[in-house]
């Protein structure tokens, strides 16, 4: 988590530089670099989904919880889904369990051209390599891969920085207080305001 970290303000550092929207204010002699833009959740192209997914853990409810928000080319909520374990996890395997949860769930609904968004970068880029192993996080990711050759057609997997993944956030920590899963048809109001400000 925390090279991931590193490397994710690494690359934020780099693309301000190199962006055309950066600018340099002089100041009595000193710089200051500003960067006019944020990173924000993007909508999908012209046909597609897009399903943001997260987790959330809690050692004092010892409870691992994940959340899967579907939404359409203008941003608008589709439908959503959290889930509880009563236990807690490591990082990299709760957030491999709302991938494999998230595939399996657009499966069953017979879904079509979605693209999923996770912001855990190890689980996506293990999910696209052909590296495997015989552990607790290799096997989940294999059964994800399993699910997405056998039974998905045009979905795809990406990796999207915390910031553009706030809904699925938002929800996956208010999920850790459930006692069983829930479907939202309707947007929840713990992620109502910001699936809003995403639209605007």
């Amino acid at each position: 988590m925390v090279a991931d970290w590193q490397l994710a303000n690494v690359l934020d550092m780099l693309a301000s530089i190199s962006s055309p929207q950066h600018t340099i204010v002089v100041n009595e002699g000193a710089s200051t670099s500003h960067q006019h833009h944020r990173i924000r959740w993007q909508p999908p192209t012209l046909g597609r989904y897009k399903c943001n997914i997260d987790a959330a853990f809690s050692s004092h409810r010892n409870r691992t919880s994940i959340s899967i928000c579907v939404r359409d080319l203008e941003g608008t909520f589709a439908l959503a889904k959290a889930i509880t374990f009563s236990c807690t996890v490591s990082v990299d395997v709760g957030e491999t369990l709302g991938l494999h949860s998230a595939l399996q769930w657009l499966r069953d609904m017979q879904f079509d051209n979605v693209n999923f968004e996770t912001d855990s970068k190890l689980t996506t880029d293990t999910f696209l390599s052909t590296r495997n192993d015989l552990y607790e996080f290799g096997c989940i990711i294999s059964s994800c891969r399993s699910l997405f050759r056998n039974f998905v057609s045009n979905f795809r997997v990406e990796f999207v920085r915390r910031q553009a993944n706030e809904v699925a956030h938002a929800l996956a920590r208010e999920a850790v207080s459930l006692v069983s899963p829930a479907v939202y048809y309707d947007i929840p109001t713990c992620i109502e305001t910001l699936i809003i400000n995403e639209m605007l």
